[in-house]
């Protein structure tokens, strides 16, 4: 880890500048000495570090959407050149420079965040050493520590010593307690984080081996922070659960205004669009505007839920403008009406006992039929007139075939030979 560290040396003299100087807005609040002041210290600094990284973070979510949505294109490329790796490689770099894609990009925020991570580690490093780092003199040393946080110093990890957690004015028992509390916040934030992407704002159209390797990260990722998170000081602790929570909150903020087509979070967030024309008659906030525009501007390509919305604003009596508002159509009245009057209607399941009892109807009624036809053709037969004209001389009455013997032929017989006579 010292390896790692020394690599980011570069920076850790600017994170322990920032530190002190938010160590001096919060000390003089909560004293100097106090564990609420350098912990809010560290928060405050994953709040600035976030905030210049909203950049990047949108780019992750654009580069995120269009893996997505590339993903069956992909797939058929890597169907299609399974034996040829090399013009595999070369067909998805066109399809990544065609579409602008880059899927380095969802990685950028943590890419980002890495330098100042391992620089909080090294400092607090350095403070459970007791050597002076960065902008922290021996003054700012002593003080951090003796700063604790609900008894447990911000540079006691999980694993350490009785020794060490003694010499840092703590107990054990108090350390352990505070940090798997922290690794556990840690690893659910994590995980909910994931699971809330995964099953929100996931298009639901699209199956792709992506969708699998998520899901599969979900459930990996908060393993890992557990696992590396007794290895973690504190303070480092404190700097990590805050950015999960924070990106958490991003998130949350980005389903809610800004879904992914086709996903549960489009259909939520459609169906608040269309309660908000129900009530004001037009589309209010730019945002949502630019999500109907965006629709229209699809036509015939929108997905199932676009088309459900286009269809609501048509029974209102409106219809979606290319500029995102909203107008007055009888046209798309009726259209909508005339969708659902043409809808076809499935017919319900019957229980077996009332498809049985139906099925016993219909044979006693075929039953009923079979019979009323048989005696309409017996009171046909008697009802006939008799044939009064006199049968052929020269044809055999059937009457005499039928008492013709058993085994003798009918018509001419051959003579018998002589020998048999």
């Amino acid at each position: 880890m010292d390896t790692i560290a020394s690599l980011f040396s570069f920076i850790t003299t600017p994170v322990s500048w920032i530190i002190v100087q938010f160590h001096k807005v919060y000390g003089a609040l909560f004293g100097d000495d106090s564990g609420w002041a350098w912990g809010l210290s560290i928060v405050s600094l994953v709040v600035l570090i976030r905030i210049c990284l909203i950049p990047l973070f949108v780019k992750q979510i654009k580069s995120t959407r269009n893996m997505q949505v590339l993903q069956p294109k992909m797939k058929a490329i890597q169907e299609r050149y399974k034996n040829d790796k090399q013009r595999q490689s070369e067909e998805m770099m066109k399809l990544y420079k065609e579409t602008g894609t880059n899927p380095l990009s969802s990685c950028l925020p943590i890419l980002a965040q890495s330098p100042f991570f391992f620089a909080l580690y090294h400092v607090l490093s350095s403070i459970a050493s007791g050597k002076k780092i960065g902008a922290i003199n021996q003054d700012l040393l002593d003080s951090a520590r003796q700063a604790h946080i609900f008894g447990a110093p911000l540079a006691a990890k999980f694993t350490d010593s009785v020794e060490k957690v003694t010499s840092l004015d703590a107990s054990l028992t108090d350390v352990r307690i505070v940090t798997a509390i922290m690794i556990v916040l840690m690893s659910a934030s994590q995980f909910f984080t994931q699971r809330q992407l995964m099953t929100k704002n996931v298009d639901l159209t699209v199956k792709t081996p992506y969708m699998q390797q998520q899901k599969m990260l979900m459930y990996i990722f908060p393993v890992i922070f557990a696992v590396m998170g007794i290895n973690f000081p504190v303070g480092v602790l404190v700097y990590w659960l805050t950015t999960n929570v924070w990106t958490m909150g991003q998130q949350m903020y980005v389903i809610n205004q800004n879904p992914t087509p086709g996903s549960k979070a489009q259909d939520a967030y459609l169906q608040r669009v269309l309660k908000s024309v129900t009530s004001h008659g037009e589309v209010r906030g730019r945002t949502r505007r630019k999500m109907v525009k965006a629709i229209v501007a699809k036509g015939s390509d929108r997905n199932d839920i676009e088309r459900k919305f286009i269809t609501g604003l048509g029974k209102l009596g409106l219809a979606a403008q290319e500029d995102g508002t909203v107008a007055k159509s009888e046209t798309a009245a009726a259209d909508a009406e005339g969708s659902q009057a043409h809808k076809r209607q499935q017919p319900k399941r019957q229980t077996k006992a009332k498809r049985q009892t139906a099925g016993h109807a219909t044979a006693g009624a075929k039953g009923t039929e079979s019979e009323a036809a048989g005696s309409k053709t017996s009171l046909e037969k008697q009802d006939a007139p008799q044939d009064s004209k006199p049968k052929s001389a020269g044809k055999p009455a059937s009457g005499s075939s039928r008492q013709a013997k058993s085994g003798q032929r009918k018509g001419p017989q051959r003579p018998k030979h002589p020998s048999k006579k």
